[in-house]
């Protein structure tokens, strides 16, 4: 290879490290400007747009970043890191499950080793679940390369597929052995308690819930969040807007916005990660029942299909949440969660 050839990709290689150093340092702007610099030295460059694609997801303009994954698979039809990315993004939050298992579909072809399959595997098992197909969901994760594997955070990921199927015993075995790491994400730490619940482990679940409450805290708002005051303005519009039937019942209660619910109410076994809460707080002297709506900003967020679109996602998170409250049987206790699951 020649010395001018060895310094331009030198340089590529340089701009693109940086680029991804930045993003772990949360210098969105900064890996933007490295990124693309390097399309600027090689505009077919396939590294050069996902790395761009991923930091406009980070953003949250998800449109754009989907077009630079796409254009990073273009350029290199066996780029597996561009097509996970893309099919995650597609998965979550743009609900586009036929496109999300298309393109993993591409990837399983590209995979070499075991723990590149359980990785696009496992996100097309989320795919397959969420289109109600279990039955070709299970099929596939039965199909898994077994283990271990280099990246520990497959064992969760494996683990929490084998949960959402109701394979508990497989669920256990992996979801413990990810949540005995010091290193736990509260992701982890969530599950764990979703799985001792479902162990009716009680004390064990409210321990795990606790910890995931904290460590959901210490996580850093996405860049697109808004202020809190905007947020605030935002659930009032969003209130405005609901159906009247819904708008009559919260008339009169109080609403309060916080970022997530206090560690005494998760104690009490609220869902750490319930967008909202309606708590009842007193009869007053007509037989009315007075509540406080709490609005949780930082649960509300982690629900967001399209953050460029906040107001009508807003919107449409209060309405489900409200209805399924307001609609819940009359035996179901208010004031503990409002969906029969507790929140992805």
């Amino acid at each position: 290879m020649s010395e001018p050839i060895e310094g331009f990709m030198d340089r590529l290689s340089a701009h693109l490290d940086r680029g991804w150093e930045l993003v772990t340092q949360g210098d969105l702007s900064g890996a933007m400007a490295s990124a693309e610099q390097t399309l600027e030295l090689d505009g077919e460059s396939p590294d050069a747009h996902n790395l761009i694609g991923y930091i406009h997801a980070a953003n949250g303009n998800l449109d754009m970043a989907l077009e630079h994954y796409r254009q990073a698979i273009d350029l290199d039809e066996h780029y597996l890191e561009a097509m996970l990315n893309a099919a995650e993004l597609l998965i979550h939050p743009l609900g586009s499950l036929a496109e999300a298992i298309r393109v993993l579909d591409q990837a399983l072809e590209s995979c070499q080793t075991a723990d590149d399959i359980a990785d696009a595997s496992v996100l097309k098992v989320d795919a397959l679940l969420q289109q109600g197909d279990r039955a070709a969901a299970a099929e596939l994760l039965l199909g898994l390369p077994e283990g271990p594997y280099e990246n520990e955070q497959l064992d969760f990921l494996i683990g929490r597929a084998h949960f959402e199927l109701d394979q508990i015993d497989a669920a256990t075995v992996l979801i413990e052995r990810a949540a005995a790491r010091p290193d736990a994400s509260p992701d982890v730490l969530y599950y764990l308690g979703l799985l001792r619940d479902r162990q009716e482990r009680n004390g064990e679940a409210s321990l795990a819930f606790l910890k995931t409450r904290h460590l959901d805290g210490l996580l850093p708002s996405p860049p697109w969040s808004p202020t809190h005051g905007r947020f605030e303005k935002i659930v009032q519009a969003a209130l405005r807007a609901l159906p009247e039937g819904l708008t009559q019942r919260l008339e009169g209660n109080l609403i309060m916005v916080s970022d997530l619910p206090g560690l005494e109410v998760v104690a009490e076994g609220v869902d750490p990660r319930t967008p909202l809460l309606l708590d009842e707080m007193a009869t007053t002297a007509g037989g009315e029942q007075q509540r406080r709506l709490f609005v949780y900003q930082r649960n509300i967020e982690r629900l967001i299909r399209h953050p460029l679109g906040l107001q009508e996602d807003v919107q449409e998170i209060l309405h489900r949440e409200l209805e399924a409250h307001f609609n819940r049987p009359k035996d179901q206790p208010a004031g503990t969660k409002f969906s029969t699951k507790r929140q992805g």
